[in-house]
């Protein structure tokens, strides 16, 4: 019982370690913005045939939708509450991340791999740098709603257990007041 606590406790840990780096100290994850920065030029080159702003946006929807896209995977087919909850902490800090590109979109302070800032083309394209930080603000609490929702859907499984514990624990306290019946057997012996 308490190996599968510790599991949790593990993972619960995890994901709070992931969260706090954009959250609280507003910063990247160590190690996992190179990932983000993988998926996010993997999506603008899967997106080249499907037009410009296609394949601007793919990319910071990309960096978010992959770890979006294992957790449904995780959920779905394999019901594993643990790793389904450290892939949402990733999708949350991947949005809080592009949150943070999109905000700079009218200064253009961020140093860039391309050279092109994504948000600054598609937001003055749109007509919408002005929005930038609302835009911005929209994404990370998106990001924190993705976050709240993997540490709810990893700790989950333990809520259901202890509620199960004390449905058992009733029902055998229950068992003293049951009357014994003495089973007796009829036919051959």
């Amino acid at each position: 019982m308490w190996r599968i606590w510790g599991r949790y406790a593990a993972a619960l840990g995890a994901i709070a370690v992931v969260l706090w780096f954009p959250v609280v100290r507003g910063d990247r994850v160590p190690l996992l913005w190179a990932a983000d920065l993988g998926f996010h030029e993997l999506g603008h080159m899967a997106a080249i045939p499907l037009g410009q702003a296609a394949h601007f946006l793919a990319g910071s929807a990309t960096q978010v939708l992959v770890p979006l896209g294992l957790a449904a995977y995780f959920f779905v087919r394999q019901r594993h509450h643990i790793a389904t909850g450290l892939m949402l902490a990733w999708a949350a800090a991947a949005a809080f991340d592009a949150a943070v590109y999109i905000r700079d979109a009218p200064f253009q302070r961020l140093p860039l791999i391309g050279g092109h800032h994504d948000w600054a083309f598609l937001l003055g394209r749109w007509d919408a740098l002005h929005q930038a930080d609302t835009i911005s603000r929209a994404v990370r609490l998106g990001g924190l709603i993705i976050g709240l929702a993997g540490i709810l859907i990893c700790a989950s499984p333990l809520y259901d257990g202890r509620r199960r514990q004390l449905r058992a624990r009733r029902r055998l306290a229950g068992a003293d007041h049951l009357p014994v019946r003495e089973i007796r057997w009829r036919g051959r012996r």
